[in-house]
């Protein structure tokens, strides 16, 4: 028989009052040890076209095919659910990033190795969501490339209407872009082909010891 949840006591969290944390009958621990690999935060960033969603999927890719547990929290697919009542001001990004650090939390739990391409502009906010999980599960990952190349990237013209002034608060137009300063891992994705990006992601992953050189057996 499985055996019986735990509760811890009843406090307060925000708005959220008498509730407790419930401890569930199969841990992060026993998932990584059923499927020979552990869990992670990998948390792409950049400007818009640096190309984090183009790594993120194409990390996931390779990762799957080790029959790795993984998958992508893309900035554009969760604002048509889970964040389609925030908009682009200051306060609604850094909405945003709270409520995916606290998803990318839970996956984490789950023992999946969760991929997040946002923008996430402010560090403060990248921050934050670093403080939400233990040392070493959060992985930070700067796309770096230069803006001009980002806007030669730009297939759906934001940059071109943020510069005509239709739309407004647009990083690295009209709303700043903080680049972190001491990432886990800085990939040139401006200049560097996609192969060699994700075997530099790939390659810090196993060096880590997050995932085996192979996949599990």
């Amino acid at each position: 028989m499985t055996a019986s949840p735990t509760y811890g006591a009843l406090t307060t969290q925000g708005a959220s009052t008498n509730i407790a944390w419930h401890h569930t009958s199969v841990d992060r621990a026993a998932r990584a040890e059923q499927r020979g690999h552990r869990s992670a935060i990998l948390w792409f960033t950049g400007l818009s076209g640096s190309g984090k969603s183009t790594l993120a999927n194409a990390v996931n890719s390779a990762l799957f095919e080790q029959g790795l547990a993984c998958y992508v929290l893309d900035g554009d697919n969760i604002r048509h659910g889970l964040c389609n009542d925030l908009g682009f001001s200051d306060a609604d990004r850094e909405e945003n990033i709270r409520r995916i650090g606290e998803v990318a939390k839970l996956f984490l739990d789950a023992g999946v190795v969760v991929l997040t391409a946002f923008v996430s502009p402010f560090k403060a906010d990248r921050d934050k969501a670093r403080a939400l999980v233990d040392p070493g599960d959060f992985i930070e990952i700067h796309c770096a490339a230069d803006l001009d190349v980002c806007e030669e990237r730009d297939t759906k013209g934001l940059y071109a209407k943020a510069r005509a002034g239709q739309i407004q608060e647009f990083t690295g137009i009209s709303s700043p872009y903080e680049a972190p300063e001491a990432p886990e891992l800085r990939i040139e994705t401006g200049s560097s082909s996609l192969e060699d990006c994700v075997a530099h992601v790939i390659t810090h992953l196993q060096a880590k010891e997050l995932i085996p050189a192979q996949g599990p057996s």
